[in-house]
């Protein structure tokens, strides 16, 4: 196997001309193939290293379910020096299409797991953490507390389900700019002894296992490779018709329960629905990691980008 090497660059915004200037550098003396630029900050500094360079074969990838702004500045960004556009799933495809991008310069590749890496029982240790028995429903979120992760209207579900089932518990891992605001309003609710907040958490992986249902709120979403996470462990999945989610969980209603964005109702009855019937609830859980292996692991996500390298050729 070849040596590989690493070199950290300060990438200071998109347009850092130091770092442009350093990749230059390094793909001039590298004999490198393929520049593949995975975020937007690297886009445009690749970009522009690929200019003064005079390297052609660039791709980028894409995994955000919004539009590029329009600009002088993104139309370097989304020009002629970018070869190929990656697209991490079909409502990011779309996106990039409507921006203007021609469809023969956008690749799809889904971004991907490891299916084995959550371990069966190592989330014992988190649900004695929170006093929650073994038969106690844990239903749980974990991500970036943000607008368009929807944990919102996730909190505006648990009341219903709490009238039906006293004894569920929910748990919402992550931070953002939106923790106290989200902590108050589940106070408003009356959601105190029923709801844990855990803030920033490096065990994700213990807490996947430890939950019994998975509930993904977004209304914004490009993929959404928690929803895989969640899957792969086995965990009956809600979540909502929102970017990229669809065609991870499924529209034939095997995989999970899909529910509109913004819908704290239509969140409450689907999590009811697993909560009240187990074999549904296996059923889920069996086919979601079914799909995940077949289509979403990071086996097949590493075979598409090398499938597409070979594609382009060295250039």
């Amino acid at each position: 196997m070849a040596d590989l090497s690493a070199e950290g660059l300060p990438l200071l915004g998109e347009w850092d001309l130091y770092s442009a200037v350093k990749v230059a550098a390094a793909i001039k003396r590298g004999n490198f193939t393929h520049l593949h630029l995975h975020s937007s900050h690297a886009q445009g500094i690749g970009v522009i290293a690929a200019m003064l360079s005079g390297f052609s074969n660039v791709i980028v990838t894409r995994r955000v379910d919004f539009e590029p702004k329009k600009g002088p500045l993104n139309r370097i960004k989304y020009g002629s020096r970018v070869r190929r556009f990656v697209a991490i799933s079909e409502a990011i495809k779309e996106i990039l299409l409507s921006y203007g991008v021609p469809e023969e310069k956008i690749s799809l590749v889904n971004s991907g797991v490891d299916p084995d890496r959550i371990k069966p029982g190592s989330g014992d240790p988190f649900r004695s953490e929170l006093g929650v028995g073994p038969r106690t429903p844990l239903v749980g979120n974990i991500s970036a507390l943000t607008d368009h992760k929807g944990q919102r209207y996730f909190i505006e579900a648990m009341p219903k389900i709490l009238s039906d089932v006293p004894e569920a518990r929910f748990v919402i891992v992550g931070s953002g700019e939106l923790e106290e605001e989200l902590k108050s309003r589940a106070a408003g609710l009356g959601l105190e002894g029923s709801l844990a907040f855990t803030g920033f958490r490096t065990d994700v992986d213990e807490i996947m296992d430890a939950l019994d249902i998975f509930v993904m709120s977004s209304h914004m979403e490009g993929l959404g490779t928690i929803v895989m996470d969640a899957l792969a462990a086995s965990k009956p999945v809600v979540a909502t018709r929102a970017g990229g989610i669809p065609e991870i969980i499924g529209e034939d209603g095997l995989a999970g329960i899909l529910v509109p964005p913004k819908d704290p109702s239509a969140i409450a009855d689907a999590v009811l629905e697993l909560i009240g019937n187990e074999e549904l609830a296996v059923s889920h859980a069996a086919e979601g990691r079914k799909r995940v292996v077949e289509k979403f692991s990071a086996k097949a996500m590493m075979e598409g980008n090398l499938a597409l390298y070979r594609e382009l050729g060295d250039g």
